[in-house]
């Protein structure tokens, strides 16, 4: 179905149900009609399961459940307002998000929802489990016709063609790791530098060579097999560097007397066979049949993805990344989530126009016209590794231009002798050309990667191209291409690899590094870029992620241009402390704003830990325009809003700097005291149970220890306090004496000077901090998962440690605003995160938290809840704050 067919069939869909909503009579025909008429799935009774049955205490069913694109749904009556709760059979008071939650637990895990919807028949509430503590999206039945695209995850299963092309790629890329690891033995120093710089031009050549004889760019199927299959394993070395030689040459340059099959291979060209200077080792049995059996007869080469191959290719021969553990890519789904905003969606808005225009003449002059755009447009990537983003935006345009190409022809059906075909293009269609992009990256080889899968994807395209003209268009010899370019981003001038005057996109996924983990030559990078007008870095820069001096520099190289960027980050930079630093600068003096944004979601990689980083998308500019900014919540919920802020939130350019103190009257918020005592004074339950053991007396001087994870989870940790203790007594103690003699050698034996000094006071910890009244205890680390961060009242007997913080003479006022939705919902806004985990920090949500200014009515009314919090979670003397605040288990009369 088309946009058009869509929108007419939402709006004929709101029309009929507007006032219907039987939820047990009209449930399922409301979900088959929207599937079917409003959102194309044929055979709707086959996608979407209804009344599936599930086991809690007793047996319940689920309203509905769409297994392929995981989606649960909950139905209400039209009657029913689905943000409220409902009575159960059970008693419990559950809204309908927590009774299909409490459904999904029982879920085999592979079966459990990414999705759950809550729907009344006149409202969509569309929770995303990735953030499932977060506000649901709302979609009304009202404006479907204007929002259906915003049910898309409904029925959105991926590219079947995308898979295959993935799982062959990936099988590509391990098919050359096994070539690689085999020719890599066979080197006689396998370490040097320069036999590992061979071997991966090596690899590089005969993946092109077992490309070529698949796809046809040599001419004959198999025709490298066939080279290669005539020489005994001892004589393949020799025929390689003759082949490469031959490949390097053109023919009019070539032995006049060289014989097949050798004379038979064209000239390739484009620098791949130029070096000479490779160290090519003997190969053997081995090499030789995975070289002939594995890699060229038994797989085809054609079908691969050049996007993900070559991220698959570079990460698998890549020393530095192999040892990460295995194959890393982005896949083409997340690298279209860069893309499609910024700028492949307004023109496939525009080719979409244009073939609705009914004159002929005048559509064909538009597309000669469009076509003549796609082929002016330039693109970098800065940080372009193996080319993947660069790769994907080629196949992206060529398949834009071919769509001309087909309605050029489609026009000159109907037009006299082709006169308007293809203008003074008649000979060869193309004009989308792999010389409109550009790359710096950092790393040699993955700059021959990168060449090599743009060259893949030319070819590909270019039969594509072939089936719609009908004419064979000859590929070889590959143009030179210099337009990839070893150097560090970071350093490099970008005005040296493309004008910006000529340029149209900057886009990519530069590395990501915490400040506490960058190395030192990557600290110096991010100093060198992030400068004022006099040259000298910003006091914040030395606590950013690396990824930031990206930012910095395309602001900076955009400035006065109509040129857009977008980058994939880490959230860490729209979040917490990082955000006054990394952002203040490029309002300020580079005046960008935010075009579009994803909010946080996991960016996962194809690597054997299966890490994932949990990741936002900014595109930005210094163009203005008053046209509506996309801000994107999840895979497909889009909000066209009037501005983004950089916690890519819809709201004013407001940025929460840092505070040592509380911008209204209340207590002050402090972080426990740091131990620095290398775990000698620490202990779990049972450790200080046998200690107390052994020395009796030493009893006395054991206090509660707690942090974060102590405090939510009830896990008891203790200490030895003896600040202010008897030396005499101490001296009796000789367990205790032990550990104390300890804690002095771990400080003598730091790097850090005010250690080594501490060395002289082993009895205490580092840092005092420790309140001498009861005291607030708040987490500083807090699951994603909890709509509220536990807090509570601790006794000042009970040891703060530094992964806590908490607020001496605080009281039930306090603690009630502190645990309110608005305190949370502020806290989630401007929070910084650990991955996607709460991180509450004194200097940025405490102190910057605008408090209201109460009546004493108010005040008492705030005091009496809070008191009804703490009394419902007495109630549960047994359960730790994280089965409490568990939004499945969470006592009823707690969630009141």
């Amino acid at each position: 179905m088309t946009d058009a067919q869509k929108r007419s069939a939402a709006q004929e869909f709101s029309a009929y149900w507007k006032g219907k909503g039987y939820e047990k009579g009209e449930s399922q025909p409301f979900w088959l009609s929207l599937l079917s008429n409003v959102l194309g799935v044929q055979n709707p009774e086959q996608f979407i399961a209804f009344e599936d049955q599930v086991m809690l205490d007793h047996t319940s069913f689920i309203d509905g459940n769409i297994i392929k694109t995981h989606v649960l749904i909950e139905q209400k009556g039209i009657d029913r307002d689905l943000r409220k709760p409902i009575r159960q059979s059970d008693g419990t008071l559950l809204t309908p998000f927590q009774q299909a939650k409490r459904y999904a637990s029982e879920l085999r895990y592979s079966d459990r929802p990414r999705w759950i919807v809550a729907c009344n028949f006149k409202s969509f509430l569309v929770y995303d489990m990735e953030n499932p503590s977060g506000e649901p999206e709302e979609i009304l039945l009202e404006n479907l016709d204007k929002e259906y695209y915003r049910l898309n995850f409904l029925v959105d299963t991926g590219d079947e063609n995308i898979k295959k092309e993935m799982e062959i790629s990936i099988q590509a890329g391990r098919l050359v790791g096994v070539l690689y690891e085999e020719i890599l033995r066979q080197y006689h120093n396998p370490k040097n530098e320069h036999s590992l710089k061979s071997l991966n031009k090596l690899c590089v050549r005969l993946v092109f060579c077992l490309y070529a004889e698949d796809a046809g760019i040599f001419g004959q199927h198999l025709m490298f097999h066939h080279y290669i299959r005539q020489f005994r394993p001892e004589d393949v070395r020799r025929a390689l560097i003759n082949l490469f030689r031959v490949l390097n040459t053109r023919p009019e340059n070539r032995d006049p007397y060289l014989e097949a099959p050798l004379s038979e291979f064209p000239f390739v060209n484009g620098d791949l066979f130029e070096d000479d200077d490779i160290e090519i080792p003997q190969f053997n049995r081995r090499i030789v049949d995975l070289l002939l059996h594995s890699a060229s007869e038994d797989f085809d080469w054609s079908d691969i993805s050049p996007t993900i191959f070559g991220a698959v290719f570079e990460s698998t021969l890549n020393p530095e990344t192999r040892r990460s553990g295995g194959m890393h890519y982005t896949s083409i789904e997340n690298i279209h989530k860069v893309i499609d905003p910024l700028f492949l969606d307004d023109l496939k808005q525009e080719l979409e126009a244009i073939q609705a225009v009914a004159v002929l003449r005048t559509r064909v002059q538009k597309l000669n016209a469009f076509q003549d755009k796609l082929a002016g447009l330039a693109f970098l990537d800065p940080a372009c590794g193996s080319g993947n983003f660069l790769t994907e935006t080629y196949l992206s345009l060529r398949q834009l231009e071919n769509e001309v190409i087909r309605g050029l022809i489609d026009a000159g059906k109907g037009a006299a002798a082709g006169q308007i075909m293809f203008g003074d293009s008649n000979i060869n269609p193309i004009r989308v050309s792999i010389g409109q992009f550009y790359g710096i990256e950092i790393n040699d080889f993955a700059v021959a990667v990168a060449k090599t899968a743009l060259w893949i994807a030319e070819s590909q395209m270019l039969k594509k191209t072939e089936d719609i003209v009908h004419m064979q268009i000859d590929f070889l010899p590959l143009k030179t291409y210099l337009n990839i370019h070893e150097a560090n981003a970071l350093r490099i001038d970008w005005e040296t690899v493309v004008s910006k005057h000529k340029l149209n996109y900057i886009m990519g996924n530069p590395p990501f590094a915490g400040y506490s983990l960058q190395s030192k030559e990557q600290k110096k990078d991010i100093l060198s870029v992030y400068v004022d007008e006099k040259g000298k870095p910003y006091k914040t820069a030395g606590k950013i992620d690396y990824v930031a001096g990206w930012y910095f520099k395309a602001a900076r190289f955009t400035q006065g241009t109509s040129i857009c960027s977008a980058f994939v980050s880490t959230n860490s930079i729209t979040q917490g402390e990082q955000v006054a630093g990394v952002w203040e600068p490029l309002y300020e003096r580079f005046k960008i704003h935010i075009d579009f944004a994803w909010q946080t979601f996991k960016w996962s990689s194809q690597s054997s830990d299966k890490a994932a980083v949990h990741c936002v998308i900014i595109g930005f500019s210094s163009i203005s325009n008053s046209n509506a900014k996309e801000l994107y919540s999840s895979n497909v919920i889009v909000h066209f809003v009037e501005n983004i802020n950089p916690y890519l939130v819809a709201s004013t350019d407001v940025i929460i700097g840092s505070r040592t103190r509380p911008i209204c009257t209340v207590p002050q918020m402090m972080a426990g005291g740091k131990p620095v005592e290398g775990g000698h004074l620490i202990f779990t339950e049972q450790e200080k149970t046998e200690f107390v053991k052994a020395e009796p007396l030493s009893e006395k001087y054991f206090r509660p220890f707690m942090g974060s994870d102590d405090y939510i989870n009830n896990r008891p940790r203790w200490c030895l306090w003896l600040l202010n203790v008897n030396p005499s007594e101490l001296r009796g103690l000789h367990h205790v004496m032990s550990r104390v003699e300890l804690v002095r050698i771990y400080r003598l034996s730091s790097i850090k000077a005010a250690t080594r000094k501490y060395a002289d006071y082993p009895t205490r910890f580092m840092e005092i901090k420790q309140p001498t009244s009861n005291y607030l205890m708040v987490p500083a680390t807090s699951s994603e998962n909890r709509r509220y961060i536990p807090l509570g009242f601790l006794n000042k007997n009970v040891i703060a440690s530094n992964a806590a913080s908490f607020i001496p003479r605080a009281t039930l006022y306090h603690f009630g605003i502190l645990t309110s939705n608005i305190h949370m919902a502020w806290m989630r806004a401007v929070a910084g995160r650990l991955k996607s985990d709460y991180r509450y920090s004194a200097k940025i949500v405490y102190n910057n938290f605008p408090w209201p200014s109460s009546t004493a009515e108010q005040k008492a009314k705030i005091e009496q809840t809070a008191q009804a919090i703490l009394d419902a979670r007495a109630l549960y003397p047994d359960s730790s704050l994280a089965d409490l605040y568990d939004e499945v288990t969470m006592p009823p009369e707690l969630r009141k």
